[in-house]
């Protein structure tokens, strides 16, 4: 009876322990349940409005910018939860920090990713929309994030570059000017008129109203090649317009050298076959 009793009386302190901390704590906690619903909504609103005004005046910072903020203020809100249940911050900050510690050197890469994320940000290499080659990809950059960039490149590939690669190479930034120089290279035969040649191209440059008047094309003799004149020529177009120009010219070209009689010769060799004369001695 006595144990009976002993055990009655433990389950009595216990239940009426969690009666207590019952009513002690019930509030704080549901206090720092309606705060991290509440907060969680409202960072959820900033990072939307803040998406919103960047679409309209820097896509290159709407990914990036968006990501980190989101982040920052969940860190700040857990550690206002943690503090309100009753949680010394102190001690949640250092255990924060000595964490982030251990996860900055497990993963140095993305560190340095973030980095680079940073750097083409502020400097801007390149910006949403831009046409770029790096690390062996050409397209169109689609989005700048926290630790990569996104490329869709012209046959329909979508490619992940690290941004620490990014700042810390060298790229291209085709489209980075609104003009470009088109070079091309005509072979004639060596018997052709080159005067004529010259003048049946410049009249297909002049015919095309996308090349432009200023800078003046350049249409001279690169080199005597081995079985051809080559003629360089070097307009200049819009960016958009370099690739289209660049196909269209060599058909037209190809047409009016036909028409006027112009050759465009194919690799050749000359042999010369020399016999001997027979001696007395045969």
């Amino acid at each position: 009876m006595e144990e009976l009793f002993s055990a009655s009386g433990r389950a009595s302190e216990w239940i009426d322990t969690g009666v207590e901390m019952l009513i002690q704590y019930a509030p704080k906690v549901l206090l720092a349940i309606i705060t991290l619903l509440v907060g969680l909504w409202l960072i959820h609103r900033v990072v939307n409005l803040l998406d919103a005004r960047l679409k309209a005046k820097d896509p290159s910072l709407n990914s990036f910018l968006c990501g980190l903020v989101s982040i920052i203020l969940k860190i700040l809100l857990l550690i206002s939860v943690a503090s309100m249940v009753g949680i010394a911050t102190t001690s949640f900050i250092a255990i924060i920090g000595a964490a982030g510690l251990a996860i900055g050197l497990a993963l140095q890469g993305s560190l340095a990713n973030f980095a680079g994320g940073v750097l083409i940000l502020i400097f801007k290499p390149f910006k949403v929309g831009d046409t770029i080659e790096a690390e062996g990809f050409l397209g169109a950059v689609d989005e700048i994030n926290i630790l990569y960039t996104i490329v869709n490149t012209f046959d329909n590939r979508r490619v992940i570059i690290p941004n620490g690669s990014l700042a810390n190479s060298s790229l291209v930034n085709v489209s980075f000017y609104d003009t470009r120089r088109c070079d091309m290279t005509f072979g004639i035969h060596y018997d052709d008129d080159i005067d004529k040649a010259r003048a049946i191209i410049k009249r297909c440059l002049e015919d095309d109203e996308r090349v432009l008047p200023e800078p003046e094309p350049r249409i001279s003799v690169g080199s005597l090649g081995d079985s051809s004149v080559n003629i360089i020529v070097r307009p200049w177009t819009k960016t958009d317009d370099l690739w289209p120009v660049y196909w269209d010219m060599h058909e037209k070209i190809k047409k009016a050298f036909d028409a006027e009689g112009i050759t465009i010769p194919f690799p050749q060799r000359d042999l010369h076959v020399y016999q001997q004369g027979k001696t007395d001695a045969e």
